[in-house]
This record gives structure tokens, C-alpha cells and sequence, in this order.
């Protein structure tokens, strides 16, 4: 039986692993920007997918239409990270029960929601038409949209 000592360092070594239950503030130099919804937090990898919408591909986009539209998305979600003030959030990832954190689950990025002045980025992007929304279940994803070169 494990002592209440332990459990409790147990669950405070998984909510910090997992980066707590809360959005917490950033600041815009430990965020990097991939792509319109791909960041890396603290120069650290995995990458981070941002939940709750999709952004066209800048590479490899399948069109020149998606192509321009990445870069756009892209280029908005770095000029939001250098003018607002963030805050970061890491989720749980839709994936299968045991793939999270592996090739087999977003290709082993980690999960979570940026803010720019207290408004989901991907809220934004999608308000401006550079993204579209993507809401998964809780271990799967429905088709990715991509409606950039219909």
C-alpha cells in the first residue's frame, strides 16, 4: 500500500509532467512558432499541436492556395505571440489509450490551447479564415479538414 505521502508526490509529479490543470502566463521568447497550429514551448520537443482547429500546411501544402493561406496563418500566430499577452496550457491529446507521446499519436507531439490577451489563438485564426475548426473526441480524431485546394 502506498503511503498518502507518496500518492501525493505522485499526482504533483504527473500534473507537472503534464503541465498542470490551468493555463499559466509565457512569455513570447519560450514560444516558438512551426506553423499556424504546431509551437514548441521552451525550445523544448516534442512540439506542441494547438487543439481545436486546423491550419493549412505551409510544408508540404498540397496547393499553392493552402501554401499562401499557411503562411498567412503562420505569420498571424507569430505576430499574436510577439504583441499579446499568452498564456499556455498543455491537454490531454485524442489519441488511443498507451500512444500518447508516441509516432502512433499525433505524430508524438504533445497537446495544448495558447491564449494571445485571454482568446484561444485557434478562435482567432478561425474568426480571421485562416483556420477551420477541429474538434476531436476523447481518444479520436474525426478527418482532418482541409478544405485549402477544393
Amino acid at each position: 500500500m502506498l503511503s498518502y505521502r507518496t500518492v501525493c508526490t505522485i499526482v504533483m509529479t504527473l500534473t507537472v509532467w503534464a503541465g498542470g490543470a490551468s493555463s499559466a502566463p509565457i512569455a513570447p521568447d519560450d514560444v516558438r512558432v512551426i506553423d499556424g497550429d504546431t509551437i514548441r514551448i521552451h525550445h523544448q520537443r516534442p512540439d506542441v499541436r494547438l487543439v481545436g482547429f486546423n491550419a493549412p500546411e505551409t510544408r508540404p501544402a498540397q496547393c499553392d492556395v493552402e501554401r499562401a493561406l499557411g503562411d498567412r496563418a503562420t505569420a498571424r500566430v507569430r505576430n499574436l505571440v510577439r504583441s499579446s499577452k499568452l498564456d499556455f496550457e498543455f491537454v490531454a491529446c485524442s489519441c488511443s489509450p498507451g500512444t500518447e507521446g508516441t509516432p502512433l499519436c499525433n505524430y508524438g507531439r504533445r497537446c495544448g490551447i495558447l491564449k494571445a490577451d485571454g482568446r484561444d489563438v485557434g478562435a482567432i485564426l478561425i474568426s480571421e479564415n485562416l483556420a477551420v475548426p477541429f474538434v476531436c473526441g476523447q481518444t479520436r480524431c474525426p478527418p482532418t479538414p482541409k478544405p485549402w485546394c477544393r
